[in-house]
């Protein structure tokens, strides 16, 4: 991969639904589905779409992007926290079943961005990191399930 591809997470309520609607909106299968979570990697523009259980129904979760490496992700990293904008790091962190490097911003309107390189699949999904709970928690108008 050799572009930053922009990704959307959305809350569903159902999620087998979801997936179908998208197969036939998208004309694509999902690249990986689990009991809570679907993600659609589209590649004409660069999206990730990934669907997610738990938050409100039709909802965005978080916006993010998916950088090709860890220097990338380090890199702006680095640019954001040098125009001193609050962020959370996490490195090798595990969340909707996937392995990765990143970091978490806020913007001006509290919505939940994901900057992060995708370092590995995994089976499980672990997302229950309560220092990022916190993080997208504080000052938000609503509660944020945001992980991936």
């Amino acid at each position: 991969m050799a572009h930053n591809t922009f990704h959307v997470a959305l809350y569903v309520e159902d999620l087998d639904a979801a997936i179908a609607r998208y197969r036939t909106i998208l004309g694509q299968e999902p690249s990986k589905v689990r009991h809570d979570y679907a993600k659609f990697e589209i590649t004409d523009p660069p999206v990730i779409l990934s669907l997610n259980v738990g938050g409100e129904p039709g909802t965005v979760s978080h916006l993010g992007i998916r950088y090709p490496g860890t220097g990338d992700v380090a890199s702006e990293m680095v640019r954001v926290k040098h125009e001193a904008v609050e962020l959370l790091e996490q490195k090798g962190t595990t969340c909707c079943y996937a392995k990765a490097d990143k970091f978490w911003v806020r913007d001006a309107d509290g919505m939940p961005w994901e900057m992060y390189t995708l370092l590995e699949d995994a089976e499980a999904e672990t997302a229950a990191d309560q220092t990022l709970r916190r993080f997208l928690d504080q000052d938000a108008t609503r509660r944020t399930e945001a992980c991936c």
